[in-house]
């Protein structure tokens, strides 16, 4: 009989940001992860603009951004006290 790893809500929790996601579904997921994409430089700025309907991945491959990179510190959020969205 096999088992099934079990995995907890926080272990879920803690990777729920994935690269093929949009961006908009992403925002939607922490208030923070506008903070995230302009720690990185990815829509801050007229020039950088990105669009909700990409994913994060083409957001990356389009800006020279490590995907991993991203989707680690946008994981990370889960960590910190959300801060209402301004």
């Amino acid at each position: 009989m096999s088992e099934t790893p079990v995995t907890t809500d926080s272990a879920a929790k803690a990777e729920r940001f994935n690269a093929d996601m949009t961006i908009g579904e992403s925002m939607q997921l922490h208030p923070r992860a506008r903070e995230v994409f302009a720690g990185f430089h990815l829509g801050g700025c007229g020039h950088c603009a990105i669009s909700e309907f990409e994913t994060v991945r083409q957001v990356c491959e389009g800006y020279g951004v490590p995907v991993d990179m991203l989707i680690g510190a946008l994981n990370s959020l889960d960590q910190l006290e959300p801060t209402p969205a301004q």
